[in-house]
């Protein structure tokens, strides 16, 4: 399908946390568009203070989250014909900003709050020494956490966060990615593993997988990251055999 000289109507979020409304857009497409280009467009031919942040614009910044349609995507990597495909004909297309973080303008939202919490997390502690080695299917599982651009979709789609708003006891998908990277990093002797627990409430996750859906980095982040995490945490404090184990030598979990 051609979208040169298509007119396409847009009902795109604009105001802040205290007055906010969708107001129509109607601009004329052309071939090889993505999202961002018709916010680009629109800021161009009719609202200059349109506010959307984005930085790279190939997909690796992560900078441009917003729900397309009502789906979390990443504007930049989102093509019009796709997008415009799955539209119902004479309809507009919604450009909504991402719901679960507090709004400060338009397409922006504030961000900060996962930041402060990936400043709680424990940074690898590993040997002084330099006579360590590990193979490289060790180094792989690791570096593929490495490959979060920090768009933050994860977190907008995850329930907990979106829709219970339990910021205070959730740490969400990337931070529990972060931890993930760290935990299982072969050279790591720090243990994190209450705090996993407690203060960043993995069990509150229940593996709905959304978070792994809309990644645009492709990591699986239930099956690699969360699962193996939940593992750890229920070996250390449901094992019956540990918990037995326990009981007769007196040792006590650290909590």
């Amino acid at each position: 399908m051609s979208l040169k000289g298509k007119k396409q109507s847009f009902k795109i979020q604009r105001g802040d946390l205290e007055n906010t409304s969708m107001v129509d857009f109607e601009i004329e497409l052309d071939e090889g568009m993505v999202v961002l280009d018709c916010i680009h467009k629109i800021q161009h031919e009719e609202q200059a203070d349109l506010a959307v942040r984005w930085n790279c614009k190939a997909g690796k910044c992560g900078s441009c989250s917003a729900e397309i349609n009502g789906k979390p995507k990443l504007m930049c990597m989102t093509r019009m014909s796709d997008v415009v495909s799955e539209t119902p004909e004479n309809s507009p297309i919604e450009i909504l900003t991402m719901i679960a973080f507090p709004l400060i303008k338009d397409l922006v939202t504030d961000v900060s709050w996962n930041y402060e919490v990936a400043q709680k997390i424990k940074p690898i502690n590993g040997p002084e020494e330099m006579n360590w080695e590990f193979n490289q299917m060790e180094a792989d599982r690791v570096q593929h956490f490495r490959e979060c651009i920090e768009c933050f979709l994860c977190q907008n789609t995850c329930h907990v966060l979106r829709d219970h708003e339990l910021f205070d006891d959730f740490a969400g998908p990337r931070n529990l990615v972060r931890l993930a990277q760290f935990e299982m990093h072969p050279l790591d002797t720090e243990d994190r593993i209450p705090e996993i627990k407690k203060e960043f409430g993995i069990e509150y996750c229940n593996i709905t997988k959304c978070c792994t859906e809309v990644c645009p980095a492709g990591i699986n982040i239930t099956d690699d990251a969360i699962i193996p995490l939940k593992e750890r945490v229920v070996d250390r404090y449901y094992d019956p055999i540990k918990m037995v184990w326990r009981k007769i030598t007196g040792k006590k979990l650290r909590t």
